[in-house]
């Protein structure tokens, strides 16, 4: 999207079914599985890039070896930073111990990060500090093996308050306020009274306590814990733990809102927030593949054995749309025709508003994420010229000759490559005037290929604040001197916020909402605003089940059109002289698109989970009091 807005986090995890002298052998280094690791991050790199982190466990090390190994960084190439260090560490022991190249079973005991069961994580910030100790994976230790924790996901939840209370009522002491770590002391609490349990159960069985940990590493039910910790969470996630023995685990919220993938041979089980980065990653088809259902748990334990457990009563499947918009890799078989089948949904509305005049068009895109569906919209482009040529051959039957039939049948779709992007630019000057003419520049345009009869259509993948559309696209745009400037998004109006993992907080942020303020201000209905505002106060202490949505009145009095029109009025200014105009996508057509992808909630601010609408309600209030917080 040509606005600035952060993505995904990703998460992958790999368990290493075969001895590490297997890998060794068949694929020529025990490193086998930190190299698939990198690879997987690499590829899930579009998710997340304010930080990345890695983890592993070696299986049955005995006392006093070091069986856990994280590294984590916040560098601009949080990735390759890690990589790079774990490649130092490594190159450090074997350089000093040239003899050792082959001796697998030394590497394992004395080789930092050579472990069965990985783990890994590309980050973003939505919630918490940009700093090292905000980067998952997250680490609860202690001295019994089972009880030591890691943890990292995908998700957001909207009630981190609730379950904070909930654990200091447990007698804990969280060292801080955020869902991460209040999910894994969730998890943690629950782990220490389910080994606990286990080992006063086979302390009867006649088991003393060295005994015992091998049995309880066998017998722990790591769906058990989960159902329990899991109970209260009202968010979107994607979760991956390891337990410091080698179970590991990935747990999918009931509606299915964060992607989860996972793949199973005799070698590897393999788990990543997008099918293509394991299709890539382990060269297997895409049937190979499979999606975790909503509310299920995916649990390998240590003796390598996987199962899907459910662990949570699903609810209404609201995978997130947007992973098929925009946030995913285009790369995945059914992503790429989903985007396709957006552009060329769009064409009906494109063709009324260049009057069908395909000959004076101009068909473009921005930013590159849009190219796939530039490609779909321009297919029906050429479907509409086609229809037009047989039209003018079938009205020109009378006259038809040699010269004719080849100036009507030689007439071209005009797609060009418009804007851009000055990677380069940086806006280092704070003054706004200044500033602003320095954005206006962050795209060239290419001159020479518009005619002043000409009306241009670029595509986007969505348009959230049009802060770039007005400040810079637009304007670059304009001077081109088309006749007409048409922006298309191939996603619909977002209108709410989005609470479970995309940075998307502020209803004052989103164009569609200002634009329905200054509607109903411009019709005197301004009287619904403080209207809305006394609604969302007047449920702030109900609980989530008993909460509406109640911003929806914002959006009620106006149709999708008259919002949109006024969009392009917000987007535009007396500098630009082109008529300028914006088409949304409707709901409807992204549902056809992305029939498997129903969550629509920032368009339509049906939430999926009861917190949602808590959610949109305290973002409300927040902008009419000028609270700059986050509303979860």
């Amino acid at each position: 999207m040509s606005d600035a807005i952060k993505h995904e986090c990703g998460i992958a995890l790999i368990r290493l079914k075969k001895p590490l002298s297997y890998y060794k052998e068949k694929y020529g280094t025990a490193f086998y599985g930190v190299n698939k690791m990198y690879l997987m991050m690499e590829k899930q790199h579009n998710r997340g890039q304010d930080g990345a982190g890695f983890a592993s466990i070696k299986l049955d090390m005995a006392p006093g070896q070091r069986y856990i190994s994280r590294q984590r960084s916040t560098e601009q190439q949080p990735i390759q930073d890690i990589f790079a260090q774990i490649n130092g560490r490594i190159n450090e022991v074997m350089t000093a111990n040239p003899d050792r190249k082959d001796d697998v079973e030394w590497q394992k005991s004395n080789v930092p990060y050579l472990g069965e069961v990985l783990m890994g994580h590309v980050r973003y910030g939505t919630f918490g500090k940009n700093s090292v100790e905000s980067v998952h994976p997250f680490l609860r230790q202690n001295n019994w093996m089972h009880r030591n924790l890691i943890v990292a996901g995908n998700f957001n939840m909207t009630n981190v308050s609730t379950l904070f209370n909930k654990l200091v009522s447990l007698g804990q002491h969280p060292k801080e306020h955020a869902d991460t770590i209040t999910v894994m002391e969730k998890i943690g609490h629950f782990l220490d009274d389910e080994v606990a349990k286990l080992y006063k159960k086979l302390k009867k069985e006649g088991y003393n306590k060295q005994q015992a940990s091998p049995q309880i590493a066998e017998r722990l039910k790591v769906e058990k814990i989960l159902k329990r910790a899991s109970k209260d969470w009202d968010g979107g996630y994607a979760m991956v733990g390891l337990l410091g023995h080698g179970d590991a685990f990935v747990l999918r919220d009931p509606a299915g809102i964060r992607p989860a993938y996972y793949y199973e041979d005799d070698e590897v089980a393999v788990v990543a927030s997008e099918r293509p980065v394991i299709q890539t990653a382990f060269n297997v088809d895409f049937d190979d593949v499979k999606e975790l259902d909503p509310g299920s748990a995916l649990i390998v334990k240590k003796n390598g054995k996987l199962s899907i457990k459910k662990v949570l009563e699903s609810l209404t499947r609201k995978a997130c749309s947007f992973e098929r918009i925009y946030f995913s890799r285009g790369s995945d078989a059914e992503i790429y025709q989903e985007r396709k089948l957006l552009g060329r949904l769009l064409m009906p509305e494109v063709l009324k508003s260049i009057d069908h005049d395909t000959k004076n068009t101009v068909f473009s895109f921005i930013p590159n994420t849009a190219e796939t569906s530039f490609y779909g919209l321009v297919e029906a482009a050429q479907d509409e010229l086609n229809k037009q040529k047989g039209e003018e051959l079938l009205a020109s039957k009378e006259d038809l000759d040699k010269e004719t039939v080849e100036r009507i049948l030689s007439r071209k779709l005009r797609t060009e490559k418009i804007a851009i992007k000055d990677a380069k630019l940086r806006t280092f000057i704070t003054e706004d005037s200044s500033r602003d003419d320095l954005v206006a520049h962050v795209y060239d345009v290419t001159y020479g290929v518009i005619q002043p009869e000409d009306k241009l259509v670029i595509i986007d993948d969505s348009i959230v604040r049009g802060t770039t559309l007005k400040k810079s696209i637009i304007k670059m745009m304009a001077r081109l001197n088309p006749k007409k400037i048409i922006v298309v998004s191939s996603a619909p109006q977002i209108r709410y916020p989005d609470c479970y993992g995309i940075d998307m907080a502020k209803l004052e942020d989103f164009i569609a909402f200002r634009a329905a303020i200054a509607l109903l201000k411009e019709n005197g209905k301004e009287a619904v605003i403080s209207e809305v505002y006394e609604k969302c106060k007047a449920q702030v202490d109900l609980k989530d089940k008993d909460v509406q949505n109640f911003v929806k009145e914002i959006y009620d009095p106006f149709t999708d059109q008259e919002i949109s029109s006024k969009i392009s009025e917000l987007l535009s200014d007396e500098t630009v002289k082109p008529e300028v105009e914006i088409i949304y996508q409707t709901v409807e057509n992204l549902h056809k698109a992305c029939p498997k992808n129903l969550g629509d909630w920032y368009f339509t601010g049906d939430y999926p989970t009861n917190g949602g609408n808590r959610v949109v309600n305290r973002a409300f209030i927040n902008y009419m009091e000028g609270n700059s917080a986050r509303a979860y």
